[in-house]
């Protein structure tokens, strides 16, 4: 199954991705989002939702 992958380079910390993941696998750390890849399920909630274009999927 596909994980969601964050670019830290794009990530400005507004944290869209945190609010929308079901099962809190994202989180905010020193102003950038972080995924537990245990955690995600690959719902692509998150890639909806950032506006930066921050987090791909990695396969």
């Amino acid at each position: 199954m596909a994980k969601a992958n964050i670019n830290v380079k794009k990530c400005v910390g507004c944290g869209s991705c945190c609010n929308v993941c079901p099962v809190d696998a994202i989180t905010m750390e020193k102003g950038k989002a972080t995924i537990d890849k245990n955690k995600c399920i690959g719902c692509g909630a998150c890639t909806s939702v950032c506006p930066f274009g921050a987090i791909s999927f990695e396969k």
